[in-house]
């Protein structure tokens, strides 16, 4: 019989288990296969052996592979016996056992669960405490390529097992012989160009394209419509890229095509196979030409690797935050905030030129005429918010035992509409000052704007807007006021003007984007503003829209849902700065709970800054935009669970093993030598960022970046189980600290995507 195999997947157990099932003759009869690139374990048996036993001419997947060579041994078999109802537990467990070992992906947690078992076990066996069984060669085979501190005891007890001893020699000694590569490889010299791709700055396009070119010109397809279709496989065993081909209307029977198509297929350097599971293509790449690529790429672009050039010569307007001067800056402005920087992020991030604009609510009533009974030049000096709030709170207190000061404010208001000097004068300095704070604040959370803007500077834009609606005659009359009845587009109707002439949000809202688009001639306007706000932006786009502007159709509005329970922790009420500081002396609280680790930090007042905003933003952004979520002090701040603490935590781990390494970064390093499954799954993920970049302007979710994160974070945690710097023969160590250096590289562009600061200690 016949075992082919991956060398990246040494087949220790399945060797042993034979050995140990029909004793060491055995051998004599196995053939072991390694072949670069091979995406599963599989079994030939003899056919003969294969008749008698009732099994499939073929077997694949290490598990299915171990237990029938398990049930090879005289009936019933010691290792896995599957009919006394005495061993109905052990087989159970043994199950169990298997059943976590071909989890795909197999991820930190359930690496954690194997290691917790046998850790617990040891010095004993797993099922049986005095009897080895097919549990304990499975974890035996697995822990030799994924070892840890905690099980290297236990695996070197199970190495000096004579059928395990004998297993390694045999296994290595296939894998020191040169392995099988593919037959009739053709050497690709140039990567197709297919428009919407970019191999230059996309790994993965020229796999892509490599595959999307072939199988276009056999069914006669276009290759851009074939790459949109090329996705990941249904399960990893089955290679590394796939195409159902019903998706790509062909006229034919789906699953006939599909093997059609991949007998067809030419392997080159890049594709190493193509093979067919009914209608899906799949299709393995070299992963040792990915690892040279890819590394080389992140060596050369560094803190650039992920952007692209796709929105090269467009142009876009993000407003957003646009706090309201005098009142607090509540959770729904802390919301816009963090998101509409991720927007503005995303867009840079795939090459578009970004205007930030802070659309500030500065056109008050109540605080103008309340600061001339209430305020305060120190404390306006000292803090310009929180004064001009304290004073909004008095004067509409006193507003409610006398009307007249709402009379009052009125009449202030229109004094400014009308270009009253004195009334614009002290507008003008609230509005200053109040601009100030807010940079030094907004500059916390890596937030810079553009232009502050706001309603009091679209006064002429909006009296355009007035005249133009007037004379499309898409406004009427209704008992003194000017309203858009929208009924006909299910938009209900808008009030565009008051009875006493005054305008309103919607007016400003129409003069402010006519301004826009024709000082920036922009290719998208965004709002990043509350999902409250749903039908005011629908019904400013449909006006848009009715006064002529084709431009309407570029202006979108991306919402997002309520936040509860966002104040202090002592309940008190929220201003923005507030809260940043809340977490920072929450953090510092946290931090200091490690008296030991907390004294090596230089700066511990600015780390619990950083760590205390990226919790606050990591919360916000974990789930997807629309949902509301509870503001929760305790879970945002712990270093376990998906948090931004955590992401600080692995960005600052990454950063420890480069320095404590005795060795440089080497962009020439022999990737080649990086072969482990966790090495293979580590840059396979890290190779997918410039795919999650490119997709977010058609899909803005912050919670697409964060998820990403984590999972990068959770594959380095497994590779460092085994996967070690220090130690190591130079070139391999040269290999690995490249590959943790660009997973550093990757984490931290994801975090500054998302509006963090990745930090180097911690």
């Amino acid at each position: 019989m016949n075992l082919s195999f991956n060398p990246r997947h040494p087949p220790y157990a399945e060797v042993a288990v034979l050995i140990k099932a029909s004793g060491p003759d055995a051998l004599k009869t196995l053939r072991l296969t390694p072949v670069a690139d091979h995406p599963t374990t599989t079994l030939t048996p003899a056919a003969a052996a294969a008749a008698a036993a009732k099994n499939p001419a073929k077997l694949t997947g290490s598990v299915a592979v171990l237990r029938y060579l398990a049930r090879l041994a005289p009936h019933p078999s010691p290792l896995y016996d599957e009919h006394t109802l005495t061993s109905h537990r052990h087989t159970s467990e043994t199950d169990s056992l298997l059943d976590l070992l071909r989890q795909h992906p197999f991820t930190a947690h359930h690496l954690a669960t194997l290691t917790q078992t046998v850790h617990a076990r040891h010095p004993q066996f797993l099922v049986d405490h005095a009897k080895l069984l097919l549990a304990d060669y499975a974890a035996w085979g697995f822990l030799r390529v994924h070892p840890s501190k905690d099980t290297a005891t236990w695996v070197a007890k199970m190495d000096a097992l004579p059928e395990c001893a004998e297993a390694v020699r045999v296994v290595d000694a296939a894998i020191a012989a040169p392995p099988l590569q593919t037959p009739s490889v053709v050497e690709v010299k140039e990567i197709p160009r297919i428009s919407g791709t970019n191999p230059d700055e996309n790994v993965l396009d020229a796999f892509r394209n490599l595959i999307a070119d072939q199988i276009a010109r056999l069914a006669g397809s276009d290759p851009v419509f074939v790459t949109s279709l090329i996705e990941a496989p249904r399960t990893p065993d089955h290679g590394d890229f796939a195409i159902a081909v019903p998706r790509m209307r062909v006229k034919g029977n789906p699953a006939v095509l599909a093997k059609e198509y991949t007998e067809k297929f030419i392997p080159n350097q890049y594709i190493l196979s193509a093979s067919s599971i009914g209608p899906f293509m799949n299709f393995k790449i070299s992963h040792s030409l990915l690892n040279r690529l890819l590394l080389a790429l992140i060596s050369s672009q560094k803190e650039a690797f992920g952007t692209n050039t796709s929105g090269a010569g467009k142009t876009v307007v993000v407003e957003y935050s646009s706090p309201n001067i005098a009142k607090p800056f509540h959770a729904g402005h802390l919301r816009s905030t963090i998101i509409g920087n991720f927007i503005n992020n995303v867009h840079v991030a795939n090459g578009w030129k970004t205007i930030t604009m802070n659309y500030l609510g500065d056109w008050g009533k109540q605080y103008a005429v309340g600061y001339n009974k209430y305020g305060k030049e120190d404390e306006l000096e000292k803090d310009p918010t929180k004064h001009l709030y304290d004073v909004y709170v008095q004067i509409n207190a006193d507003a409610e035992a006398d009307p007249t000061i709402h009379d009052a404010a009125r009449a202030y208001f229109k004094q400014m509409e009308d270009g009253d000097e004195v009334a614009l004068a002290l507008w003008r300095k609230f509005r200053d000052i109040s601009i100030i704070k807010y940079q030094s604040t907004y500059a916390r959370l890596n937030v810079k704007f553009d232009i502050y803007s706001g309603e009091s500077q679209v006064a002429k834009p909006m009296a355009r807007a007035l005249a133009l609606l007037k004379e499309k005659n898409l406004v009427k009359d209704s008992e003194g006021a000017l309203i858009m009845d929208l009924n006909e587009h299910k938009l209900g109707t808008t009030v565009i003007q008051k009875q006493d002439g005054a305008a309103l949000y919607m007016t400003r809202d129409i003069g402010a984007a006519m301004e826009r688009y024709e000082k920036f001639q922009f290719d998208s306007m965004i709002y990043v503003v509350a999902s409250q706000q749903d039908l005011h932006l629908k019904q400013l786009f449909k006006i848009l829209e009715l006064m002529g502007f084709d431009w309407a159709a570029k202006c979108t509005h991306i919402n997002f849902g309520l936040v509860s329970g966002m104040s202090t922790r002592k309940g008190t009420a929220v201003f923005l700065e507030q809260i940043l500081e809340e977490t920072k002396t929450a953090m510092h609280e946290v931090m200091q709970k490690n008296e030991k680790k907390y004294a090596q930090i230089e700066d511990p007042d600015t780390v619990a800054d950083i760590i205390g905003i990226s919790a606050v933003k990591v919360q916000d952004m974990a789930a997807r935009r629309i949902r509301n979520y509870d503001f929760d002090w305790n879970r945002m701040f712990s270093f376990e669970g998906d948090t931004g603490p955590y992401l600080q935590y692995a960005h600052a781990r990454l950063c420890s093993i480069e320095r404590n390494s005795a060795i440089p970064i080497n962009p020439d390093a022999d990737v080649a030598l990086l072969t482990e499954p966790a090495a293979e799954e580590l840059i396979t993920m890290i190779a997918q960022y410039p795919d999650l970049v490119k997709a977010l302007p058609a899909s803005p979710e912050p919670c697409n970046v964060v998820t990403y994160a984590f999972k990068l974070s959770h594959i380095v945690s497994i590779a460092l189980e085994g996967l070690w710097v220090m130690g190591q023969e130079k070139k391999l160590a040269e290999a690995r600290l490249l590959m943790y250096w660009a997973a550093r590289i990757t984490l931290g562009n994801a975090m500054r995507l998302i509006g963090l600061t990745p930090l180097e200690r911690m």
